[in-house]
């Protein structure tokens, strides 16, 4: 097999057409569902979407198609030259040097054949047996790429479950592993596809290596690639419509939606695109999860690497939406899925089907499934997760460490609220143009369990849980001066206009400016605090790259580290910290030392934040009626208060 591949490039063979698939009794671990193929009225349907997907502009030109062949037969080079030096280097003879070579694999949705406009390529090195990833490949590979005028936003991520080094070679963004195999020279026609390839490595490489071997058994397991890739080329793009595309935020990525349609199309393997994204919806609303989705027997051999395995291994039976890959070693591609992530897959899931049994029904078009999801419109609190830096290469590299350990958080509520409070969080990421350092966000839709049962006025008090979060978060070993964290509670009549693409925003009620600043007089003090307390790095550095976003309106909640002195009045306006959701009550803090609750009988008092820091996180979020919806308590203040029970 030769070293770069595309679905249309000529230095390696393309994936086996229909035809070629060899015939079979039935497609996968159990027999079809149906042989019935389309009729006319589902051939018609299917002409619809094929137009529907063509307009929406989800595949990419023959230029930009050329343009990434170009980028990976530069990059088999750049590698090869790589290689040779290092041969040289290490003492080996000429010979040696002469015959040194790597090979570059594509895996993901480029060996797929299902990559789209701005997509990345997701690709494999394959070096000899001397040639480390540590030293060699993330700091000399670097190094050399570093040096190419073409390569930009270079990041190594060498602590990732499957290390990687992510650039945009001349703009065409790239995720590049190295797999250091058995062989003292790997040959251009090196298969990847053997077992033998797994000799002699540790999990590590084989997991760098699984991309590829992974990608070929799909295409090998399905009885029609072509339905298979329009398939998951719909249904990718409706997920990310529907924001449900995320494996690092605990949803769904590319090889878990690849092995969902591979699945289905053995199901049905005679039906067309438009009947199996029908098909998907039904299949998938009821389908008994935890039960692991398969493309094949699970395979052990004695290599002794470990398989997917819940009679084996009791981690793997907590896996709450088994997706398994077809290729040895059999891994759950899916582990990331978290109980609030799985409920709002399974929601959309069902939306999906209500859509396409209309659709069915000539009630709708095939534009209503791919509808936009109204994240701001469907929750009424929310987490904002804030990251910044001094400059966009270190928010880069910041915002990618917050993000891999968002699940985290997640999880940590989860198991904190006994699962009564439900984390929906939002792929897509925000800045905010208007700062003058390098800004990004996140949010997080919250809710209560429907059908729970609490009591009237029982809290989620979560201070100690995003305390744990952010303790972990700036752990982070490449962490530089400028890059901060915060998080806050915003209800949704407070999100940023940044918040908002096409700068729309609900009209609200708000509040005179003087009645806000009245009743906000603490915060204006917590953030001077705060200020002197977190703002020494940045004032350092006088220098800022503002990041890339819409120039819009100022953020609704504070700049704590890259405002200036001009911005406090503007800090002044909100509450970034403790909070009960609750009707706002206007309250002179240079003569507040105590309050006492009458209804409920408690001391509140005021947070210290010289001595208490991190209290400018903590949050407790009422729940019952207060959480989901409108709050039902009247004599709770929204202010920087604590229980002193």
């Amino acid at each position: 097999m030769a070293g770069a591949n595309s679905p249309n490039s000529s230095v390696s063979p393309p994936p086996p057409p229909p035809e070629q698939n060899q015939p079979s009794k039935h497609w996968g671990v159990t027999k079809s569902l149906s042989h019935v193929g389309p009729t006319n009225v589902d051939i018609q349907r299917n002409r619809e979407l094929q137009k529907f997907l063509l307009d929406s502009g989800i595949y990419e030109s023959a230029e930009e198609s050329a343009k990434r062949e170009l980028v990976l037969e530069k990059l088999k080079q750049i590698v090869k030259v790589w290689v040779k030096q290092l041969t040289r280097i290490k003492g080996y003879s000429d010979q040696m040097v002469e015959d040194a070579n790597a090979a570059i694999f594509t895996f993901g949705s480029y060996r797929l054949g299902v990559h789209g406009p701005g997509s990345d390529i997701d690709t494999l090195c394959v070096g000899p047996s001397y040639i480390n990833r540590e030293e060699d490949f993330f700091y000399g590979l670097h190094c050399i790429l570093n040096e190419i005028e073409e390569v930009t936003e270079l990041q190594p991520i060498p602590d990732a479950r499957v290390p990687v080094m992510k650039f945009k070679f001349d703009g065409i963004p790239i995720d590049l592993l190295y797999a250091s195999v058995s062989l003292l020279v790997v040959p251009d026609d090196f298969d990847i596809s053997n077992i033998s390839v797994l000799y002699n490595i540790d999990e590590t490489t084989a997991c760098s290596l699984n991309g590829c071997r992974v990608a070929d058994q799909i295409l090998k397991l399905v009885p029609n690639v072509e339905n298979f890739r329009t398939t998951l080329q719909c249904l990718k793009f409706w997920a990310k419509r529907r924001g449900i595309y995320s494996n690092v935020m605990g949803f769904l990525g590319g090889v878990n939606w690849a092995i969902l349609v591979a699945r289905l199309c053995q199901f049905y393997p005679q039906a067309n695109p438009s009947m199996l994204v029908y098909r998907f919806f039904r299949v998938y609303t009821l389908w008994r999860w935890p039960n692991a989705v398969t493309l094949c027997e699970i395979e052990h051999n004695a290599l002794g690497f470990t398989v997917w395995d819940p009679r084996i291994n009791a981690w793997d039976g907590l896996h709450l939406m088994p997706i398994i890959t077809p290729a040895y070693p059999c891994m759950n591609s899916s582990y990331n899925v978290s109980a609030s992530t799985l409920r709002v897959m399974l929601e959309q899931f069902q939306f999906g089907k209500n859509i396409c049994e209309d659709i069915e029904l000539n009630k709708l078009k095939w534009s209503a499934l791919f509808e936009s999801y109204s994240f701001f419109e469907s929750y009424k609190n929310f987490l904002q997760v804030e990251m910044i830096a001094s400059d966009l290469d270190d928010l880069r590299s910041w915002k990618g460490w917050v993000e891999s350990r968002l699940r985290q958080l997640i999880l940590k509520i989860e198991r904190d609220t006994g699962e009564i409070l439900q984390c929906h969080p939002n792929p897509r990421d925000y800045a905010d143009s208007s700062k003058q350092c390098a800004h990004s966000a996140f949010f997080m839709g919250l809710q209560r369990k429907q059908g729970e049962v609490v009591q009237e006025g029982q809290q989620f008090d979560i201070r100690k849980t995003v305390d744990e979060f952010r303790h972990q978060i700036k752990s982070y070993l490449y962490r530089k001066p400028g890059m901060e964290i915060y998080v806050s509670h915003v209800r949704r009549k407070q999100i940023p206009s940044y918040a908002y693409p096409e700068g729309y925003k609900r009209n609200r009620n708000t509040k005179p400016i003087d009645e806000v600043l009245q009743v906000d007089k603490m915060s204006t003090v917590s953030v001077l605090k705060r200020k002197k307390i977190d703002g020494p790095e940045l004032e350092r550095s006088p220098e800022k790259r503002a990041s890339v976003g819409p120039k819009l309106q100022d953020s609704v909640l504070s700049e704590r580290i890259c405002a200036r002195s001009s911005v406090v009045e503007k800090a002044s306006m909100i509450q970034p910290c403790v909070f009960v959701d609750g009707v706002t009550k206007q309250v002179d803090p240079t003569i507040l030392k105590n309050v006492r609750l009458a209804s409920n009988g408690r001391d509140m008092k005021l947070i210290d934040r010289d001595k208490e820091p991190n209290a400018t996180v903590a949050m407790v979020l009422k729940s019952g009626e207060g959480v989901g919806s409108e709050p039902v308590q009247t004599n709770v203040m929204r202010l920087s208060l604590t229980s002193n029970a």
